[in-house]
């Protein structure tokens, strides 16, 4: 018995978003092999070990710029079928040969500093090529319906190299970095390869389906507030987890417990974002994002207020399911916001967005804010003011665009007269 229609189109469905999780999963546990071994191999080449978060605060202000570029260049070659897996793929081989040169460079000491730099910026640019310009798929051949869904399932690779990262970290440390790098580039590589045919098959099945392409128009006011909320939660989420969750957990936990309770956020994370991708579905990536924010600020307030090990786990767990929605929704909202040929360009926004939370969480690190007595109360307090203030804007902008949308259909309803 052939199958039908409808189940063949979930199958696909389901194909890809297993796909761009995957992707996702091996790109990030990478940057996480490149994290854990970056003080030992500058080490190598004579770079200080106070000079490495400078040289991770170059990363992501490098991938500030090119994910955004990224995404648009993904938005005007994607015309053509094929060419955008054969653009990711060519730059993930650039990407990965630059990364696999890290530790062999490095072992060549200090004479190779110059070129491990250059490797690594090298590395940066290219390595864009695996956020935005996949994720563009999704809006490009793929029934709106299934874009929360399939958010869902690509950052589901991203919450579980999240949520083994700290194991990673004790595993990998007293290891080679070669043998992980020539693994993570190699697993890398062959995932983006696959891109090509991902992206025909998904042609394939949209043609079949007779999907007329949206007409180009230009983007409003909205992608500018949504990307500065997009900023302001993403800065929330580095001050809440990388800076403050390890300090709440020491209040009741020994050291060696964090590689156990960290992964708790990424439990939450995980969990939530199939349930609210269906919210999202039916009611709009906006208020998903907004809700969440506002949840996720109270959780964090409860997380300060823990009085025990028990109440600090839930509230991280809460924190998690809260981030998780948020950033499944952002993507799905950023795919239909950019629903006129800047797909790419909105989506490179959003992780132009994070990387630039990234960077400022790393700014504060590297300027020592964390341990200075005076602004211990603005590092606890920052991150829910950041997720409470945007998801407030969020919501009153998605109950804004409800209400024009009621007005429009209102006046645009047919009138029956009166003879009939």
């Amino acid at each position: 018995m052939s199958d039908t229609p409808a189940e063949t189109t979930d199958a696909g469905v389901n194909r890809t978003g297993v796909y761009l999780g995957i992707l996702q999963l091996v790109f990030t546990l990478g940057w996480t092999t490149y994290v854990i071994y970056l003080p030992k191999l500058a080490a190598e080449v004579g770079i200080a070990p106070a000079a490495v978060i400078l040289i991770l605060m170059m990363d992501q202000a490098i991938f500030t710029i090119t994910d955004t570029a990224m995404g648009i260049a993904a938005d005007k070659i994607s015309a053509v079928v094929g060419r955008l897996g054969v653009f990711v793929g060519a730059l993930t081989a650039l990407s990965c040969a630059a990364f696999l040169a890290l530790p062999f460079v490095a072992g060549t000491g200090p004479r190779a500093q110059l070129w491990f730099i250059v490797l690594i910026v090298i590395w940066a640019i290219t390595s864009s090529a695996l956020r935005a310009p996949p994720l563009t798929l999704l809006a490009k051949h793929r029934a709106k319906p299934h874009i929360p869904f399939l958010s869902a399932l690509a950052m589901l690779g991203y919450g579980l190299a999240g949520a083994v990262s700290p194991y990673l970290g004790v595993v990998l440390v007293k290891h080679d970095a070669r043998l992980p790098f020539v693994i993570s580039s190699a697993v890398l590589l062959v995932t983006a390869l696959a891109l090509s045919k991902v992206e025909h098959d998904l042609a394939d099945e949209a043609s079949s389906a007779n999907k007329a392409a949206a007409a180009a128009k230009p983007l409003g006011k909205v992608p500018m507030i949504f990307i500065v909320s997009m900023v302001v939660l993403a800065l929330g989420y580095q001050l809440h987890f990388s800076i403050n969750s390890a300090p709440f957990y020491l209040r009741f936990a020994k050291p060696d417990d964090l590689q156990w309770l960290m992964p708790v956020f990424w439990i939450g994370f995980n969990i939530a974002m199939f349930p609210a991708s269906v919210v999202t579905r039916h009611r709009g990536g906006l208020i998903v994002m907004g809700a969440a924010g506002l949840l996720g600020a109270l959780a964090v307030l409860g997380a300060e207020f823990a009085g025990n090990l028990n109440t600090l786990i839930i509230a991280q767990f809460v924190a998690g399911a809260a981030w998780g929605c948020m950033l499944m929704s952002a993507i799905s909202a950023a795919l239909a916001i950019g629903d006129s040929g800047a797909e790419g360009k909105v989506v490179g926004l959003v992780f132009s967005a994070l990387a630039l939370g990234t960077f400022a969480r790393m700014a504060a690190v590297a300027g020592g804010l964390q341990k200075l007595p005076e602004y211990t109360p603005l590092l606890h307090w920052a991150p829910v003011a950041c997720w409470s203030v945007a998801g407030a804007g969020l919501l009153v902008i998605a109950a804004s665009r409800v209400q024009q949308s009621a007005a429009r259909h209102h006046f645009e309803a047919p009138t029956v007269s009166p003879d009939g």
